[in-house]
């Protein structure tokens, strides 16, 4: 899905603004410019590799071959096909079997997308990935409501051990608001991503669909390399 503008106010002007998106509303972000990067343009592999402010969320060895790096939004639709169709065939033929290593970072969308990506990061350990998982998994549940976006994401944060409590307390989590915009910052204007959702294969972004038949050609050129 193309970038949008995120031309709404902050997430969360803290406790004010998690009772405004408990009662159903997506008041949000403040105005962020994004300088972009051309897609084109050479990308240093190194610089690509390289955690940004947040912890990279890795499935897979380290010294495998080839290195898939995914951009996605907790919200967009296009990443969440991939999630529910694609990604677990990949898991099971080339993460599970020391192939591939698969790096997951956030790109959000809209102030929605940065919620999902918040509770997902609050959840910590071991229920990080999985809880991504669910939550495309169950985007129709939240992701494309008109209202009641936050309960319902409550009551798939509750299955991984949430409270009310620590709900609330992971979406008034400023430094973890920033760093998850200063990643998208970080993706547009060093690595040319505009879209969710976006892949880099050893450092050489996927122009494909995000097909299994575009991931098979992709990483068999690298493996037989």
């Amino acid at each position: 899905m193309p970038v949008q503008s995120l031309s709404r106010r902050r997430l969360l002007r803290m406790s004010a603004a998690t009772a405004t998106l408990a009662a159903g509303g997506t008041a949000g972000f403040a105005q962020l410019a994004f300088a972009q990067r051309k897609k084109d343009a050479p990308i240093n592999l190194d610089d690509l590799l390289k955690p940004g402010a947040l912890p990279d969320l890795i499935l897979g060895k380290a010294d495998a071959p080839c290195t898939i790096i995914e951009y996605a939004s907790m919200t967009c639709s296009h990443c969440g096909h991939f999630h529910t169709t694609v990604f677990d065939t990949i898991k099971t033929k080339y993460i599970d079997t020391g192939k591939v290593r698969f790096i997951m970072r956030e790109f959000p969308l809209d102030t929605l997308a940065v919620a999902a990506s918040m509770l997902a990061r609050c959840a910590g350990g071991e229920k990080t990935i999985p809880l991504i998982g669910v939550f495309f998994a169950k985007q129709d549940d939240w992701a494309f409501q008109r209202s009641n976006q936050i309960p319902e994401l409550f009551k798939i944060a509750q299955q991984v051990g949430f409270t009310k409590d620590s709900f609330d307390k992971c979406l008034t989590d400023q430094p973890l608001y920033d760093k998850i915009v200063e990643g998208r910052e970080r993706a547009s204007k060093d690595f040319g991503v505009d879209a969710t959702p976006t892949f880099f294969i050893n450092g050489k972004r996927l122009q494909d669909a995000p097909t299994l038949e575009a991931f098979d050609k992709a990483i068999g050129e690298i493996v037989k390399s």
